[in-house]
């Protein structure tokens, strides 16, 4: 039950976090649109946030967790804290340094990142100012990384992820109130971001005081810890983060495309990320502690039960999330967001780049369970020839579905991208998933054929009534009421998928841990 519990908590705050993302997404939108000045916000803003994933959420926590694990479980108390200490220490110098050669070398940075804005001056040197203001944020979030995967190892999940919710609400204010006051006004979501990134670093503060982990840095890259944790770290940093690292190229690719593409792709993404954080981050957070602990007591079982258990929560959760989004894309995106400056042209584009990225959407979730079983028996190079291969496929396929499209003359390129990311992910999960059976690792066993035939007769159920229910949409009202609609539809969903699940003899004792 203590899985549950955590798990719930998670999730629960992932989804106060990932409604007022959308609260967040509808104001801004609403506020810039879906043109150059968003497009710049966008860039600039995902470099310090592909690297706070990689760094900091992504490689770092991966790594760092199960030696915290192992040390609160076979150590002192004391040594705990001196290896905290020293952790703390050498990941501020490092990111510090980071930072500093972010700022400095920030044209650069953004030439490579973003090489078709270098082609409008305006826009190039708006973005690498955006990118300047942002990029401390890196700094902040690892030590808040940092932070929360202490909390994360002692059982407590609450305040790490209730953090987020902060760079929300200080984005919200941002554009609402900061906006008017700035010559720029696309620079005020800028410092928003940085006034979140303390924000969030300081909530946590409290608690690591209460627990006596509030520790002071001490600068020791010698130190035995620090040193397994760096060579943990390195190769995590690649496989870890290939979704982000997908992301990246795939920004790259947009912005050689017309203005509004990585809008567009942003929009979508934001919309596949609430299953993906209401499922599978919150899975991926709240198991990995547990595994870590699991294979320093060398219980194989219960480590293999474990992972059982999560990826079942994911695919009974993360199929019909998937087949929803698809079917839902264009009067999800209608009720959120095609107002003010978003236009319904926007809205046929970004349902377009939703729809190619719904399929993926399963894939990511099963990564977050996946990558954990290896990274619980401190196996980072698994991951990191897997990651290869992904970014690989995703490569490739960027080049052969940009290229049909051009072939086709088809004027939604975006949609190329989205769904070479699709693709990539599911390569990346497909091939997890072959090395854990292969190791004896984990597999899906004979139990596993009843569940996938009651899940997909569920599923088939779900896609009948929302099929049903769509001839009844009516998108020619008004915005308040198009939510309404959408809401409708999205309990039509859950009530016939919950309602077949039980019909085919799915009981809620199934899930058991």
């Amino acid at each position: 039950m203590a899985l549950w519990r955590s798990t719930v908590i998670v999730s629960a705050m992932t989804m106060l976090s990932r409604v007022l993302g959308l609260v967040r997404d509808i104001v801004l939108l609403n506020v810039f649109g879906a043109g150059k000045d968003f497009d710049t916000f966008v860039v600039a803003f995902r470099i310090p946030n592909f690297f706070r994933r990689l760094f900091a959420e992504g490689a770092f926590s991966q790594a760092f967790i199960p030696v915290l694990t192992e040390y609160k479980t076979s150590r002192t108390h004391a040594e705990v804290q001196i290896l905290i200490s020293r952790v703390f220490g050498c990941l501020a110098t490092v990111m510090s340094l980071l930072t500093m050669f972010a700022v400095i070398a920030a044209p650069l940075i953004m030439y490579i990142y973003a090489p078709g804005f270098h082609s409008d001056p305006e826009k190039f040197a708006l973005a690498t100012d955006m990118f300047r203001l942002t990029i401390p944020y890196l700094l902040f979030m690892s030590l808040t990384a940092f932070a929360s995967s202490i909390l994360n190892s002692y059982g407590s999940f609450s305040t790490p992820a209730f953090a987020p919710v902060l760079l929300n609400v200080a984005m919200i204010a941002g554009a609402l109130w900061l906006t008017p006051h700035m010559a720029e006004p696309i620079m005020a979501l800028g410092w928003a971001v940085i006034i979140a990134g303390i924000l969030q670093l300081a909530i946590q503060i409290p608690e690591l005081w209460r627990k006596n982990l509030l520790i002071p840095p001490k600068i020791d890259f010698k130190h035995e810890g620090v040193d397994r944790i760096m060579k943990l770290m390195l190769p995590a940093l690649f496989g870890v983060s290939v979704t982000q690292i997908n992301l990246l190229l795939n920004t790259i690719w947009a912005s050689f495309m017309q203005d509004g593409s990585v809008s567009w792709l942003y929009s979508a993404e934001r919309m596949t990320e609430l299953p993906l954080g209401l499922i599978g981050v919150a899975i991926g957070t709240v198991i990995l502690p547990s595994l870590s602990a699991r294979h320093t007591e060398q219980n194989p079982e219960k480590f293999r039960g474990m992972m059982d258990w999560a990826a079942k929560v994911i695919v009974m959760a993360g199929l019909p999330a998937s087949i929803a989004l698809f079917m839902l894309s264009t009067p999800i995106i209608q009720a959120l967001f095609e107002r003010g400056q978003f236009s319904f042209e926007d809205t046929q584009m970004t349902a377009l780049a939703l729809q190619c990225m719904s399929g993926g959407v399963i894939a990511f979730m099963l990564i977050k369970v996946f990558a954990p079983g290896f990274y619980a028996q401190q196996d980072t190079k698994t991951p990191v020839r897997v990651g290869l291969m992904a970014v690989a496929a995703n490569a490739i396929l960027n080049v052969i579905f940009i290229g049909i499209f051009k072939l086709i003359d088809w004027e939604a390129e975006h949609m190329a991208l989205a769904l070479a990311s699709t693709g990539s992910a599911m390569v990346n999960a497909g091939l997890l998933y072959y090395y854990l059976h292969k190791r004896h690792i984990f597999r899906f066993g004979p139990h596993w054929k009843k569940i996938f035939l009651q899940f997909m007769f569920a599923n088939v159920v779900m896609i009948a009534a929302l099929a049903y229910a769509l001839s009844w949409y009516n998108a020619d009202v008004s915005q308040w009421m198009r939510v309404a609609e959408v809401l409708i539809l999205c309990v039509i969903g859950v009530v016939a998928y919950l309602a077949a699940l039980l019909a085919a003899g799915f009981r809620p004792r199934h899930l058991k841990p």
